[in-house]
């Protein structure tokens, strides 16, 4: 009389079995974890570790971005070319703001995409270096383009006016680009007002998202974006653990990394990214300052291994001292590497 209930529950641990095997299946077909991203040398290994936040469970589960086959030496012609891909349709949707980066097939990301090729065996210290605010200021934008070593990388302002012809002359020298993301700022309103499309700590999590996609949505084919726009480094949005958290949950969902342009500031917790070392051009962009800053970048580079520098704008000044000290870097054993090459793992995975 018993045996309907038997079968019963037979039938309910057969489903549950079913959907254990179906999840497996699609953690298989999604493939390990990125594995070519960046990890802390030995030397900058307790800094990092004592700068990440406590750990806490993500807002949204982290995507597993797919693994490309092994690369036993790199490609000699795509080293001799380092050129940058053109936006591929298969990494974008439509969207009421533009097209918008999306993971691709198995995986794929932009961060992969649209990388400069770099030898990773290369053993000298690599020094990234981040230009912001490109688009804002043409002639300043052309130059830097035209001047500045092709590992540099370039965030655009979401409010440059037609930015495609600079652009495709950045993908040309292999410069990989980001978008600069208008964060509120420290003294937002009073000494700082980073645009009508601000994202701000006044405004509901839905706003700030949908502000966050028209940002994204002005360009296409970027790895990336930096939390600041110009010399604005959105303290003050970034303060808010909650917003700076759904704006790196939604970077990492749409495989893109993220760069904190606040020195000192921890891990990016929710998103593959690194926050910057040295700001280039504060407190002052007069040259010998910028020079002087860019002697401590390599200084730190040599004793970590990498970092990371941020200039705010492609000012003719910040320009002219990165041209002359790059010129000597091959002779003093460093290399200028792309922001691709320096970044880590969300502190929140490592620490899992």
């Amino acid at each position: 009389m018993r045996l309907p209930g038997y079968r019963a529950l037979g039938a309910f641990w057969a489903g549950v079995l079913a959907i254990c095997v179906a999840g497996a299946g699609t953690l298989a077909w999604l493939g390990p974890p990125e594995t070519e991203v960046a990890t802390p040398t030995a030397a900058a290994a307790p800094a990092a570790a004592a700068a990440e936040s406590p750990a806490e469970p993500p807002a949204v589960a982290l995507p597993q971005l797919a693994q490309d086959p092994p690369r036993a030496a790199p490609d000699p012609a795509a080293l001799a070319n380092p050129t940058i891909a053109a936006p591929d349709p298969a990494l974008l949707e439509p969207s009421p703001h533009g097209p918008l980066p999306r993971l691709g097939p198995g995986g794929r990301s932009s961060i992969r995409a649209y990388a400069r090729p770099f030898d990773r065996s290369d053993p000298r210290p690599r020094i990234g270096l981040v230009i912001s605010n490109i688009g804002a200021f043409a002639q300043h934008s052309e130059e830097a383009i035209a001047r500045l070593p092709g590992g540099v990388s370039l965030a655009v302002s979401p409010y440059a006016a037609r930015p495609e012809p600079l652009l495709d002359r950045a993908r040309a020298r292999g410069m990989e680009l980001l978008v600069a993301l208008p964060l509120e700022p420290a003294g937002f309103a009073q000494v700082a007002f980073p645009g009508e499309r601000a994202l701000l700590t006044s405004l509901s999590m839905g706003e700030n998202l949908d502000r966050l996609d028209a940002a994204l949505g002005t360009i296409q084919g970027f790895v990336g974006a930096v939390g600041g726009l110009g010399t604005m480094r959105g303290e003050r949005f970034a303060a808010n653990p909650e917003l700076l958290g759904a704006v790196q949950d939604a970077l990492t969902r749409r495989g893109l990394l993220y760069v904190d342009p606040r020195p000192g500031a921890p891990q990016p917790a929710r998103a593959f990214g690194r926050s910057v070392d040295v700001l280039l051009d504060e407190p002052s962009a007069v040259r010998s300052e910028v020079e002087r800053r860019l002697v401590e970048l390599e200084a730190l580079a040599r004793a970590q291994g990498s970092a990371l520098g941020l200039a705010g704008n492609p000012s003719p000044s910040v320009v002219a001292a990165i041209a002359a000290w790059s010129a000597g870097l091959d002779e003093r054993g460093a290399v200028v590497a792309p922001v691709t090459v320096l970044i880590r793992r969300p502190s929140e995975q490592a620490s899992r």
